[in-house]
């Protein structure tokens, strides 16, 4: 049976700070995450880099979230596979990649019980049957409360719409050689007033007709929320690297070593001048309905480009230099050192916005930072259930 969860969530209630109209961006290897907003500070830590060094013992059977749950050891499964959920085996292997940037360093070898994963990203139609049982209200929607900004003034908060952040191309064209200067990514991102999961590019959008396509402005928050609800969780960070390699080893896409074999697009990724040109070489201006692109070795759907896809996992740049070899379940903490004090959940997969000169996170092994209270409309999730 699936757990119905409080309306309004207070146990994940946002917690923002005066930065809510002056956010900024973590730049991670020249993609762009947006942190619009603080949790409370306690779970961040305020210290220099250092290695957290959990054993294996520590963190089998640990969680940093109490919604999630730790994979069952299992080298088979025997249970009829659950509705669009695909079964990704026992195995072993490399996660990161040698020679690329210094959070996907070093490369290190893993070892993962099965589970099932979803054949797609959640759709809109997946997430309007959540919101329509439980009457969920995502983060986007919410009211601001004065009681989380003590230091503003409680009419200016009272005044401020529910919003999100949605991608907005600039007029005139951004020069390559500017396109990953520092702050440039204010060009093309947008808070808008009335943008949320059912309005993705503002108010007077619409998801009629797209009802197959990825829900977006969803934040770590609502991610779990709708996955308890599904009696699934979100996947590990090692376990959606694994499942988006598809049993290829060491390959520089989810598909093999070359961005377009045969000169086909693989995935709905940019193509053109980013931000303001984009060709639709790929058939798509922003999201695409889920599996219009071919699968990997697995059967999953879109592990490159499309949106965005949250995992468990807080960010540390530092977690792969002591990851337990053996289903790690990641550190225990966030540290992001562009921003110490904003803790970050892990993103994974890129996005239709990806393109090498500033992004080319349709990779499997690169890793996006977020706050976990941050909806974007670029950034999606699927689920995962262990057996």
């Amino acid at each position: 049976m699936r757990e119905k969860p409080e309306a309004n969530m207070d146990d994940h209630q946002v917690v923002r700070d005066t930065r809510f109209f002056w956010w900024s961006a973590c730049l991670i290897s020249g993609c762009v995450g947006l942190v619009s907003c603080n949790q409370k500070q306690a779970t961040a830590p305020a210290s220099p880099l250092t290695p957290t060094s959990t054993s294996s013992n520590q963190l089998v059977g640990l969680l940093v979230d109490s919604n999630q749950t730790v994979p069952r050891k299992s080298s088979s499964h025997e249970q009829p596979a659950p509705e669009g959920m695909v079964w990704i085996p026992t195995g072993t292997f490399m996660m990161g990649q040698p020679g690329k940037e210094a959070d996907v360093r070093p490369a290190h070898q893993v070892t993962l019980d099965g589970f099932w994963m979803d054949k797609t990203e959640v759709t809109n139609e997946q997430f309007a049957q959540f919101v329509k049982e439980t009457d969920y209200v995502t983060v986007a929607e919410r009211k601001l409360d004065p009681r989380d900004f003590p230091d503003v003034d409680p009419e200016a908060i009272r005044k401020t719409k529910p919003s999100s952040v949605v991608f907005t191309p600039p007029a005139k064209p951004v020069p390559f050689d500017v396109l990953r200067s520092p702050n440039i990514h204010m060009a093309w991102w947008r808070f808008v007033e009335g943008a949320n999961w059912r309005h993705p590019q503002g108010p007077d959008s619409t998801i009629k007709g797209k009802e197959k396509h990825p829900v977006v402005h969803i934040c770590w928050d609502d991610a779990v929320a709708y996955a308890k609800w599904a009696g699934k969780r979100l996947p590990t960070e090692a376990e959606w690297e694994y499942a988006a390699r598809g049993g290829l080893k060491g390959k520089e896409f989810v598909w093999g070593d070359k961005i377009e074999p045969n000169g086909k697009p693989m995935a709905n990724i940019w193509h053109g001048h980013f931000p303001t040109e984009n060709t639709l070489r790929d058939g798509f201006r922003l999201t695409a309905p889920v599996g219009s692109f071919p699968s990997n070795g697995y059967g999953l759907f879109d592990m490159a480009g499309n949106v965005w896809e949250w995992v468990a996992d807080w960010y540390r740049p530092d977690y792969y230099r002591n990851s337990p070899a053996k289903n790690p379940q990641g550190p225990l903490d966030s540290f992001d050192p562009q921003e110490p004090r904003t803790p970050k959940r892990v993103q994974r997969g890129g996005s239709y916005l990806c393109i090498d000169i500033t992004c080319g996170a349709y990779r499997p092994y690169r890793r996006m930072k977020t706050s976990p209270d941050t909806g974007l409309s670029h950034a999606g999730f699927r689920c995962v259930k262990s057996p």
